[in-house]
């Protein structure tokens, strides 16, 4: 019952999630107080991190845990987060917003967004080859993957530090396949069916914030997120993966781009903003507060936003020589990722029982919801599934569908709905049984 696996256009890979980014503390009867665990399962991306670390009280500790179906998803969820804790010393917020969202959303980026890509991997790669049991950095910790994920994500970080060269896959024709593929005889009249997944679809589901030909842009060439004037020319490696086909009876495996190509990238963090004033501007301007929210965390004055664009600090290191260590640190934030196979063995380790504060999974993991969940879930816990509204090529039955098989099955792992909170059609929220 994976939404993810009904659409060709939503991709085999979950590079980004099809939902706004969320403060997992918020949703349920009371907000956790102390140390907080959050479970997130199938995320895709770091959205809901970093809008739940801007949302905590410097008195509390929050710990989130990780667990992707891909080691190539938990390579790129590394990176984002590199990027997002890269110090103001180095990249201050502005450019930070510019490089991250860049990575996060286009196919191709600049050259120099790519140097700054191969240094993280440089660093990532010795993070998770070199610290065994003892994370480098609290919110990048990989200590409990097994060997052969952390091979895995040494040899992808690895690809990403080679550079580019004339016999590297070209990003724009894997993109076009894509669309060829999915489109099939309407790809003539591509530009119609990009206007009407728009109007149609994304601004008939609320999304009216976002701009008709950044939209068409992305859809056609995979560039969401053009900051500034540049040449977007270079392969953006961390959207790259491969995918098996049977080919005469023998699986090939293939590299390109597999992921969504109808949704968008601007659902995590373009449609929403607790400050209605930034739904006028630019989308960088949603993560960009968030990136602030970061510094602030680390014990910098916190200042408004305009003060914090007039007065933002010059680089004083070269981004190039930042190591890990460099990173912000945050007050009593850590962030691990678990093996790809731990979510149905965590009810068998003493350590998880009646644990995590909040469990999230993502539509295209909601089948692996079952009764086990209810032994991990601390006694107030909130679960919190994301529903299938943005899924474009889902219909109305088929996405309400996939809002009641999600009850069902929740109901069945011991959990009900909460009545009291907001309605919401994009996440579904459950609070345990009460025996």
């Amino acid at each position: 019952m994976s939404a993810g696996r009904l659409s060709e256009a939503a991709g085999c890979v979950t590079w980004w999630g099809f939902s706004p980014a969320r403060d997992l503390l918020s949703p349920g009867p009371a907000r956790p107080e102390g140390e907080v665990n959050v479970l997130l399962v199938g995320s895709a991306d770091p959205r809901h991190i970093l809008k739940t670390i801007a949302g905590f009280q410097n008195e509390e500790s929050l710990h989130v845990w990780v667990i992707e179906n891909s080691m190539e998803v938990v390579a790129r969820q590394l990176l984002l987060l590199y990027l997002a804790l890269m110090p103001l010393e180095g990249m201050g917020n502005n450019e930070k917003t510019e490089v991250f969202l860049e990575v996060f959303g286009n196919s191709e980026i600049r050259s120099q967004t790519e140097e700054t890509l191969r240094c993280a991997a440089s660093q990532l790669s010795l993070s998770v080859t070199e610290a065994l049991e003892t994370p480098t950095h609290p919110c990048l910790n990989t200590t409990l993957l097994k060997f052969k994920e952390r091979d895995e994500l040494a040899r992808i970080f690895k690809l990403w530090m080679q550079p580019q060269s004339s016999s590297s896959i070209s990003m724009s024709r894997a993109w076009d396949y894509r669309v060829r593929q999915h489109l099939g005889t309407r790809y003539n009249s591509k530009m119609g069916c990009f206007d009407w997944d728009l109007t149609m679809k994304l601004h008939q589901k609320g999304c009216g914030v976002i701009n008709k030909q950044q939209y068409v842009q992305w859809r056609e060439r995979g560039l969401a997120f053009e900051m500034r004037e540049g040449v977007y020319q270079m392969t953006n490696p961390s959207l790259l993966s491969s995918r098996v086909f049977s080919q005469k009876g023998n699986k090939v495996a293939v590299k390109g781009y597999w992921g969504d190509i109808v949704s968008s990238p601007y659902l995590a963090f373009g449609i929403e903003t607790d400050d209605k004033s930034m739904l006028k501007t630019q989308n960088g301007q949603h993560i960009k507060a968030l990136f602030q929210s970061l510094s602030s965390r680390r014990g910098c004055p916190t200042t408004s936003q305009s003060d914090t664009e007039a007065k933002e600090p010059s680089p004083q290191i070269d981004r190039k020589s930042v190591t890990i260590n460099d990173l912000i640190h945050l007050n009593r934030v850590s962030v691990t990722f678990l093996p790809m196979d731990s979510l149905h063995k965590l009810p068998d380790k003493k350590k998880y029982s009646h644990f995590f504060n909040t469990i999230y999974f993502a539509a295209s993991c909601a089948h692996q919801l079952g009764p086990a969940m209810r032994q991990i879930a601390a006694p107030d816990a909130v679960l919190v599934v994301e529903l299938a509204k943005y899924i474009l090529d889902l219909n109305k039955d088929q996405e309400e569908g996939f809002a009641k098989k999600v009850a069902s099955i929740a109901l069945e792992g011991g959990f009900e709905t909460w009545h009291e909170g907001k309605s919401d059609d994009v996440y579904a929220v459950f609070i345990p049984q009460k025996k």
